[in-house]
C-alpha cells in the first residue's frame, strides 16, 4: 500500500437504519452473538483499555442506569480489546474498591474483529485501542443511533436513557422527538 493510499484509508462505519454488524465473541459472562440479543434493545460500548481512570468512571455510571435500561428491554455489552482475563480482574477491582457491581457482559475483542466492524479503530487516535463508542441497535437488529468520543473524554450516561426512551417513542407513536 503506497503512502497516499494508506492516508485517504478511513475506517468502514456502520450505517444507521441498516443491520447492526454480526458478531460473536468471548465476553466475561461467555461467548456471546449479536443473535443473542434479538428481541430487546441493545447497547453495545467500546472503552479504550481497562484500569484506566475515565474507562472505570464510565462502567461505574453504565452500571447505574443498567436497571433502568433494563425497563426499557435494553441490554448493554462492553468492549475492548483487552483479554478476558483482564476485563475480570478489572470487573473485580470496581466491585472491592469501588462498591459498584458490574452485572453486564464485556467483550474481550484481542483480535479487533468486533471493533474493525463497528468502526471503533480510528488511526491518528489509535491503531490498538478501541475509541469511546456506543451504538444503539433496535429489538430487530437493526442500527439505530451512534456516537464516538474521544479517548480523553467521557460520556454521559443519561443521555443514553434519553436517546432509548426517544427511539422507543418514536417507534410505538409514530413521532418525532425533540430536544431534551
Amino acid at each position: 500500500m503506497t503512502e497516499v493510499q494508506m492516508q485517504v484509508q478511513q475506517p468502514i462505519l456502520p450505517r444507521l437504519g441498516k443491520p447492526a454488524p454480526h458478531f460473536e465473541a468471548v465476553t466475561t459472562q461467555g461467548t456471546m452473538r449479536l443473535d443473542d440479543f434479538k428481541g430487546s434493545w441493545l447497547i453495545l460500548f467500546s472503552h479504550p483499555a481497562d484500569f484506566t481512570p475515565v474507562c472505570t468512571t464510565e462502567f461505574m455510571g453504565f452500571a447505574k442506569i443498567y436497571p433502568e435500561l433494563r425497563k426499557l428491554n435494553c441490554e448493554l455489552i462492553g468492549l475492548s480489546v483487552d483479554s478476558v482475563y483482564s476485563h475480570i480482574a478489572w470487573v473485580r477491582n470496581i466491585q472491592e474498591k469501588m462498591g459498584v457491581e458490574i452485572p453486564f457482559p464485556v467483550i474481550a475483542d484481542l483480535d479487533m474483529k468486533v471493533a474493525k466492524a463497528y468502526g471503533m479503530i480510528h488511526e491518528g487516535e489509535s491503531s490498538t485501542e478501541a475509541s469511546r463508542a456506543v451504538f444503539i441497535i433496535d429489538d430487530k437488529q437493526v442500527l439505530r443511533a451512534m456516537v464516538y468520543y474521544p479517548l480523553s473524554t467521557g460520556r454521559n450516561m443519561d443521555e443514553f436513557l434519553r436517546v432509548i426512551q426517544a427511539l422507543q417513542t418514536t417507534d410505538s407513536k409514530g413521532v418525532a422527538t425533540p430536544a431534551n
